[in-house]
């Protein structure tokens, strides 16, 4: 796949809905596509469509071993819900007790190096084993969310795991998002009510102030356009 063929696949897909682009992808790659939820809002909008049109597919999340008890809870009850095995995929605890050993425990808060040598073992490595054998996943991602995130398109080419990576509500805004998890009854990240609007691991998130666009609580101590964790790089 090149990137003209990822232009041709935005332009054939620019006006279709988000079950549209959903079952594009799932008709034309059924035995090598995935989806990685975190169970933030826009994942579980996509989880809910899964299940909706009785998608068989692998769908999977990371725990990265500091997640907060309220995700915990979500996945629990998402399971529940949708009846969609998820797999879980946790880091090399090798890895995880060398870092820690040399590094310390909140080794993050110290340097941006740091902090991403803590996702990538803890979420990137994870993830590069989830995805092995796959051609498309399938992401949450909105454009609006945050400076990194604002040229990203519905089609991908993840150059990092070596495949499409597919964004079916890159376009939707929050308040879209939010109306769906409501109509549809769909369950969330309770922390949301409390003004958490981007859940990751909990020494690295906090609740947004008045003003702070939606992803600001994650790793706040860092200029907003280093605040990615690495599984998004294109």
């Amino acid at each position: 796949m090149d990137l003209e063929q990822i232009g041709e696949l935005n332009e054939k897909l620019e006006k279709a809905s988000c079950i549209e682009v959903l079952d594009f992808f799932l008709s034309n790659y059924p035995n090598s596509i995935a989806f990685a939820s975190s169970f933030g809002v826009e994942d579980q909008v996509i989880l809910q469509m899964l299940s909706c049109i009785k998608a068989q597919i692998k769908v999977f999340t990371l725990d990265t071993g500091r997640l907060f008890p309220e995700t915990y809870d979500l996945f629990d009850n998402s399971n529940a819900r949708y009846k969609i095995p998820i797999e879980v995929y946790f880091p090399d605890s090798r890895e995880v007790e060398t870092m820690v050993k040399t590094k310390g425990i909140n080794l993050f808060y110290e340097s941006i190096e740091n902090r991403k040598l803590c996702c990538g073992i803890r979420k990137i490595n994870p993830l590069k084993r989830a995805l092995k054998g796959m051609d498309v996943w399938i992401s949450g991602l909105r454009r609006e969310q945050s400076p990194t995130r604002s040229e990203m398109k519905t089609v991908e080419w993840d150059a990092l795991n070596g495949l499409m990576k597919i964004n079916p509500l890159i376009e939707w805004t929050e308040a879209q998002t939010w109306d769906y998890i409501k109509e549809h009854n769909i369950p969330y990240n309770k922390l949301h009510d409390a003004r958490f609007n981007s859940i990751g691991c909990q020494p690295c998130t906090r609740a947004i102030l008045d003003g702070e666009d939606s992803r600001a609580g994650r790793w706040w101590w860092e200029n907003p356009d280093t605040k990615e964790c690495g599984l998004h790089k294109m």
